[in-house]
């Protein structure tokens, strides 16, 4: 068994001269080395797909948010080659100086119309947009001095939503968190009439998709929940866009509550292209203010032209060609049950997410690094991003993927499963 630095000493803790911070982050890292959690980067030759070059071997990538593929798409790329001799490389500006095209505002209203919102905007990620969006609302009194705002979040939310919580705590001094277990209604449901006539704001925060899980949060219930205690629903769709529903359109169309969202956050870094950029979408007026109020809006460079352009064409595309979102769900349908037919344990669901259950982080990592050898690039994920005792590998199936491809990848499976006592 390794022990933990944290566990190893127990002195009094004191100042850390810049030789003795070195050292112990030294401690730290071959602490990670010797257990098997220390993150490794493995670099891909060339363009992003459902097969990859590494080191001059073709792979199957199982490792990718490129859910539809369009991450090399023909038409993805012209549009930023067109964009790039239109509009240039970059802005050098945020938005409200001169940092503003009239692609930014096709893209916004593209984004917007096709999740049945009134209005959006751009931020440099969807991390971002979710730092921005909890501050911005809650950090102004809205002209009333004395009040208290809570946030119910999902336990299992990702780190954008916690890290901006955080942010709005510490800005306002105001604002209070109710973290319900995960997709438990029942819990938020009482909490939400217990405190009907205590707050100023009330906000319920979840992912559509959560993304260590490939689970989908049952949105129509909380359309109808927030709906009854006049709370406002903000639901994080970076898994979701491009990816649920029959036309793509994400987990409110996949629940049948497409358009009733208050707030929906979302990024151009998955389905959507899979380059950058983040966006938040609702009712024009909050978006108006979102303009004025958010930080990293105000602050952080405009994304760049040929970003915005490219993430603009891979919506039309999704929109003319549904196809692709129906090959993304096919695929995802037989890795499924092919990959549990093997004998792996897996999470359930519909997403391409599909987490591969293994319990501990090193066997996750060795299993991880097998598979590359024998074709197949997938990582490992252990605690502190999942809990303690459920390391998985975590699979994303893409529309890119051919039947051969994920045949080729469950044969892997199969033989690294065997090798290492998994199966």
């Amino acid at each position: 068994m390794v022990t933990s630095p944290k566990d190893a000493s127990k002195e009094t803790a004191h100042a850390l001269g810049k030789n003795a911070l070195y050292q112990a982050i030294e401690t730290e890292l071959s602490f990670a080395r010797e257990s098997k959690t220390y993150k490794i980067e493995v670099p891909i030759d060339g363009f992003q797909g459902g097969v990859v070059s590494v080191d001059g071997k073709h792979v199957v990538m199982l490792a990718s948010n490129n859910y539809l593929g369009l991450a090399n798409h023909p038409r993805v790329r012209e549009a930023a080659l067109n964009a790039l001799n239109e509009y240039g490389f970059g802005m050098a500006s945020v938005r409200f100086l001169c940092g503003t095209q009239k692609i930014h505002f096709q893209l916004e209203e593209k984004i917007a119309r096709f999740l049945g919102m009134e209005d959006a905007i751009l931020h440099s990620s969807c991390f971002a947009a979710n730092e921005a969006f909890f501050t911005a609302l809650l950090s102004s009194d809205l002209g009333q001095r004395d009040y208290k705002d809570i946030i119910y979040s999902d336990q299992l939310n990702h780190a954008s939503i916690i890290d901006g919580i955080r942010l709005a705590r510490i800005a306002t001094k105001t604002t209070e968190l109710k973290a319900y277990k995960h997709n438990d209604l029942n819990q938020l449901r009482n909490w939400l009439k217990e405190d009907a006539e205590s707050f100023r704001v009330r906000v319920v925060a979840t992912d559509g998709v959560f993304s260590m899980e490939g689970e989908s949060a049952p949105l129509e219930q909380f359309v109808e929940m927030a709906a009854q205690n006049d709370a406002l629903l903000f639901v994080d769709e970076s898994h979701a866009t491009g990816v649920l529903g029959a036309t793509g359109r994400g987990t409110p169309e996949h629940c049948g509550v497409h358009g009733k969202i208050d707030v929906i956050t979302g990024t151009f870094g998955k389905a959507l292209g899979g380059a950058a950029g983040g966006f938040i979408a609702g009712r024009k007026t909050l978006i108006d203010y979102m303009r004025q109020k958010s930080r990293p809006y105000t602050f952080s460079n405009t994304l760049p032209p040929m970003v915005a352009a490219a993430s603009l064409e891979a919506i039309n595309i999704i929109e003319e060609e549904p196809t692709l979102v129906q090959k993304l769900h096919d695929n995802t349908a037989y890795f499924r049950s092919e990959v549990k037919r093997l004998g792996f344990k897996i999470l359930e669901g519909v997403h391409p997410i599909v987490p591969i259950m293994l319990g501990e982080a090193a066997v996750a990592m060795d299993m991880s690094r097998e598979l590359l050898s024998a074709g197949v690039y997938i990582r490992g994920l252990w605690y502190p991003v999942v809990p303690k005792g459920e390391a998985r590998l975590r699979a994303q199936i893409s529309a890119a993927h051919s039947r051969d491809d994920l045949d080729r990848a469950l044969l892997a499976f199969d033989r690294v499963g065997r090798k290492l006592g998994v199966l």
